[in-house]
């Protein structure tokens, strides 16, 4: 019993030691020469129902997002398709929709910063 209390102790200690060792090494910083910008890019949820996309972005942040729907159809012959930009301005809530005439291969959201 007196090993095991003396064991879990010195294991105590050790590590204490080491945590404080971490966190004194210095960390090193790298300049990209970019400020940090403000937040920026709607949320967007995504629902594919057999052939057809529908896809709402919400946009929390003050800058407005210019939002693209791009739609990969699996079939070689299906036609591939990416909407036009719709902008969802600060608090605003869009809905994007496209299909394939089958199957969906892949879908994603492009995001630009309108202006």
């Amino acid at each position: 019993m007196r090993l095991s209390r003396s064991l879990a102790s010195a294991t105590v200690a050790v590590a204490l030691v080491l945590s404080l060792a971490c966190e004194a090494m210095p960390h090193a910083r790298v300049d990209t020469g970019k400020s940090p910008g403000r937040p920026f890019g709607a949320a967007c949820r995504i629902r594919v129902t057999g052939s057809e996309v529908t896809a709402y972005c919400h946009n929390p942040y003050p800058d407005p997002d210019r939002v693209r729907l791009h739609i990969e159809c699996a079939r070689w012959w299906d036609l591939d398709t990416d909407t036009s930009p719709v902008e969802a301005g600060p608090a605003q809530t869009v809905r994007l929709t496209g299909r394939c005439w089958k199957e969906v291969g892949s879908v994603w959201i492009s995001h630009r910063r309108a202006g």
